[in-house]
């Protein structure tokens, strides 16, 4: 999956360190193709092989990957098990190299819903990798931007509850603490294929000041040349975060975990 020697390529250097991506499209790409949307979904897997690749090669801190929002329970049956089937396939092929490659692999959501067998391979791929210090690459499934800020108000309640935490401590600060991915550098880019100019529910409190791309391209066809493309227009933006001085990046969270 990652490129075999990623200490020899070029580092872009240009100031993204973590990037989001909504993999939207794969329906349209089957159906131009005449096929089902599972077939879509297959070919994505390749499109995510590419990307990880060229973020582990060019020396991003992260990689967000929009795999399965908690709305897609909705869809058919039919589609919804052939995308577990899917994962669980992709964990295990997958992970061999991830974990050569030095990637720490992450899953964030909500994994209770998902079958024992697939939350299994979940552990186990984390487990694997937790101690690797490469790219960390998390991978959203069953996961909704509103889920996780209501998780972490439940996890302050908890401490006010418990008498370790005032209601008038909490802060914006401590509900930064208590979200996904709150040890990672700060979203500096989202990137959506497909066409489509809206965030789905993704990452809400972590892309406050992240910068938008959106590209008519379909997540099937997504390749290098694309998100290239994608962190040079990131390189153009003039990032403020509020206020009138163009900042180089976003401060890292604050140290200390209370959740």
């Amino acid at each position: 999956m990652v490129s075999a020697n990623p200490q020899e390529a070029n580092p872009f250097h240009l100031g993204a360190r973590h990037v989001a991506i909504i993999m939207d499209g794969n329906g349209r790409w089957a159906k131009r193709q005449g096929k089902l949307r599972v077939f879509g979904h297959k070919a994505g897997v390749k499109s995510v092989r590419r990307a990880v690749s060229f973020a582990a090669s060019n020396r991003l801190e992260a990689l967000t990957l929009y795999a399965f929002s908690s709305e897609n329970w909705n869809r058919s049956i039919q589609e919804v098990s052939a995308l577990m089937e899917l994962f669980v396939h992709a964990l295990d092929s997958e992970l061999k190299s991830l974990h050569k490659h030095n990637v720490r692999l992450r899953v964030i959501g909500d994994i209770s819903r998902f079958s024992k067998r697939l939350q299994g391979r979940i552990h186990r791929s984390e487990q694997l990798t937790k101690n690797n210090n490469g790219l960390t690459l998390n991978i959203a499934a069953n996961y909704g931007g509103r889920w996780d800020i209501i998780q972490g108000v439940k996890k302050l309640a908890e401490q006010v509850q418990g008498g370790m935490l005032r209601s008038d401590q909490i802060s914006e600060e401590l509900l930064s603490q208590c979200v996904c991915m709150s040890d990672l550098a700060p979203v500096d880019l989202v990137i959506r294929t497909g066409g489509e100019h809206r965030i789905s529910n993704f990452l809400l409190w972590q892309i406050a000041y992240a910068e938008l791309y959106f590209t008519d391209v379909l997540w099937p066809d997504f390749d290098e040349h694309v998100f290239e493309d994608a962190l040079n227009a990131f390189a153009q933006r003039e990032r403020r975060f509020g206020g009138t001085t163009p900042i180089v990046s976003a401060p890292m969270p604050l140290g200390g975990n209370i959740c």
